[in-house]
């Protein structure tokens, strides 16, 4: 039978801020010393009181602003009680009725809610040793999206995903490293054959957009085989997901909202947001960047950068910013921007892969480099061994070309000695050449540039070499 499937996201970020959500211990929750970010409040010892971390709300009605959502004019923070060693006060502070945010659109998803609360301790479990528990995490400020149950594939799950630390990042709010566990997604996935919404799962705690989808994707498949008759039910539970194994398995009973017994933290006043300057509308506008959906589609329309390029700009702010340089450097034409799309998106990215930064490359030094390809200076291969020094060394490409040897050779005489040379050592190819293997003249053109060091006009070699093995 064909099931439907349902699934909403929440979504957990870290953000960043100097202090914790309220506290004055530091925002740090990867100290290599665990448990030296703490105080009397984050510790909740008797008498201290929590202060809200302003930063840290600023920072996620910036997030509503850019999803274009409500912003509230009245919020609180609620206790969300619940007894677990990662939660030194017995509770959570965290938002329940009066959300920091409602409502908005992320990448054709709808966003049901953005509130803020502060992150549990770090806990690791040592088998039989028992646990261990870090505090340096505990009262970080986290920020959680909830989605509404409007996304139907696994896929467009993961697209959200990334759409939303692509954002994040972009605001500069959180760097959202999935990894680290910055960012944290849960999955409530149901299937059914109507219109009405199945059993829902909770798979908590995804840290790869990969796993998203695969944790979705297993548990369509689990589902779809208890409902066809398989063994096994369907029961409204948290789940967690075995990336060795590549499956979920059950954790606990999935509880409901009135069993963490929500209710106003008595000792954080409540906030009219309209009565804060810096909350405004106009004023949460004003520090807008260009947002990733907008850049997108600006270095597609503008410049005719590929959608797969437009996505590599994105996601690397340092090669979106070397590549609108060198554009303006060189000037908007679309065999210069094509060139340096290319050689960014291709050879500098596989350049940064061991350094993870822009090296000695400029936008002007990468103009300059596009302008000797497009002036018949520099080969593919020339060009591409000046970009290599250039980003180890630094310097100027036509200098670098010189010194080396790399600037492309015209000269008709000396090239047509190189062919006499490689057409008279490799006679049966020639042969089989001349016999109708008309592809093999790839292989005397790249011959021919071996033996020029890279320096040789490929097309002028094999103009030479179509002459020659007439």
């Amino acid at each position: 039978m064909t099931y439907k499937l349902t699934v909403g996201l929440e979504v957990h970020a870290e953000l960043k801020t100097k202090t914790k959500m309220f506290c004055n211990s530091a925002n740090d929750p990867f100290n290599a010393e665990p448990n030296v970010n703490i105080c009397p409040v984050c510790m909740a010892h008797p008498g201290t009181l929590p202060v809200i971390n302003k930063q840290a709300v600023h920072h996620v009605l910036r997030v509503g602003t850019a999803l274009g959502s409500t912003i509230a004019d009245f919020t609180e923070f609620d206790r969300k009680n619940y007894f677990y060693p990662d939660i030194p006060k017995g509770y959570q502070i965290s938002q329940y009725k009066y959300p920091l945010v409602s409502g908005g659109n992320l990448n054709g998803v709808l966003i049901e809610r953005v509130h803020l609360e502060e992150d549990t301790a770090s806990s690791s479990h040592e088998g039989s040793e028992g646990s261990l528990v870090d505090y340096n995490r505990a009262g970080v400020p986290l920020m959680e999206l909830v989605t509404k149950p409007v996304i139907h594939t696994a896929e467009d799950a993961g697209a959200f995903a990334r759409e939303l630390q692509l954002l994040l990042r972009t605001l500069g709010v959180s760097d959202a490293n999935m990894e680290k566990g910055e960012m944290r997604v849960e999955a409530n996935i149901s299937i059914s054959n109507t219109d009405k919404l199945g059993t829902k799962v909770e798979v908590k705690n995804l840290n790869s957009f990969r796993s998203v989808e695969r944790a979705i994707a297993y548990e369509v498949a689990r589902m779809t085989a208890v409902l066809d008759g398989g063994p096994g039910e369907i029961v409204q539970e948290t789940r967690g997901w075995d990336e060795g194994k590549q499956a979920t398995f059950s954790q606990r009973k999935k509880e409901s909202a009135h069993d963490y017994r929500y209710f106003p933290d008595p000792d954080l006043p409540k906030l009219k947001i309209s009565e804060i300057p810096e909350f405004s509308n106009e004023a949460l506008q004003a520090t807008m960047p260009e947002l990733p959906w907008e850049k997108r589609e600006r270095l597609v329309r503008e410049y005719g950068v590929k959608p797969e390029n437009a996505e590599v700009f994105i996601s690397e702010p340092l090669l979106c910013g070397l590549f609108e340089e060198a554009v303006i450097a060189i000037g908007v034409d679309r065999p210069s921007v094509s060139l340096i799309e290319n050689y960014i998106t291709s050879d500098l990215v596989g350049l940064m892969k061991a350094g993870g930064s822009l090296g000695g490359v400029t936008g002007h030094t990468l103009a300059d480099l596009v302008n000797m390809i497009k002036a018949g200076d520099l080969s593919s291969r020339g060009a591409k061994d000046t970009l290599a020094i250039l980003y180890a060394e630094g310097g100027e490409p036509k200098v670098i070309a010189e010194k080396n040897g790399f600037i492309q050779k015209n000269d008709t005489e000396a090239l047509k000695k190189i062919v006499d040379e490689i057409i008279s050592a490799n006679p049966a190819v020639a042969l089989d050449y001349k016999s109708g293997k008309v592809a093999l003249l790839q292989f005397f053109v790249g011959q021919g540039m071996k033996a020029s060091k890279g320096a040789g006009n490929p097309a002028l070699l094999k103009t030479l070499f179509e002459e020659g093995l007439k």
